[in-house]
């Protein structure tokens, strides 16, 4: 018994020894292998002016290109556009407040205003942050989709009560649908976040009123 008792912390020790030289012997494989052992192969990445060029591994590209939301053509474009295209919508809802009847479409017409407004400062803000002006608005983009031509507005313009609500909601719906379908098309091809997030709100608050504009006809 005496012999066994005083084996067992020999016994302990060796192992506590035989476990810290594995412990360290990975440890020293790890380090050995360095921080672009594990990422296949490496992107070269050119530096900026006076700046050495440096390396990313794959993954630490693909993660940087993910966070790089640096606006493209498509992005610009949606922008000087949706400004044109709210425009014509404040336009239309400015005939509604002297010319509607109803008053659904008299309030309706208020809140697409309140809306589209300040939707205009945002995007011109936009443009102006990342230097790029603001191109011709009003109808010079007659090609957008859902926009009204200058004798549809001239018939809205001239029409009163019932008549004048029933062209309203027509040609609004049209216009929505279009806006609709800019946004979609910016979220599949445009590249910087925030545009994709007022992208995201033309398409629920719009989608919404086309709902209400439907159901008052």
């Amino acid at each position: 018994m005496l012999l066994r008792r005083g084996l067992r912390p020999v016994l302990a020790a060796v192992s506590l020894s035989a476990f810290a030289l594995l412990t360290v012997g990975g440890c020293d494989s790890g380090t050995e292998s360095g921080p672009a052992s594990g990422g296949g192969p490496s992107v070269l990445v050119p530096g900026a002016p006076g700046e050495a060029n440096h390396t990313l591994s794959a993954e630490e590209a693909a993660r940087q290109r993910a966070d790089d939301d640096t606006p493209n053509a498509a992005d610009v474009s949606y922008a000087r556009m949706m400004i044109a295209h709210h425009e014509q919508a404040l336009e239309m809802t400015e005939l509604a407040a002297r010319n509607a009847q109803s008053g659904d479409v008299k309030r309706l017409a208020a809140r697409i205003a309140a809306a589209q407004g300040p939707e205009i400062a945002t995007m011109r803000a936009w443009l102006k942050e990342y230097g790029k002006p603001e191109a011709a608005g009003g109808h010079a983009h007659g090609g957008m989709p859902g926009m009204a031509t200058e004798a549809q507005l001239k018939q809205l313009a001239a029409a009163r009560g019932k008549a004048f609500d029933a062209l309203f909601l027509t040609l609004m719906i049209t216009h929505h649908e279009g806006a609709i379908t800019m946004a979609t098309d910016v979220k599949a091809q445009g590249n910087n976040v925030r545009i994709e997030e007022m992208a995201d709100d033309v398409v629920a608050q719009q989608t919404s009123e086309i709902t209400r504009m439907r159901q008052m006809r």
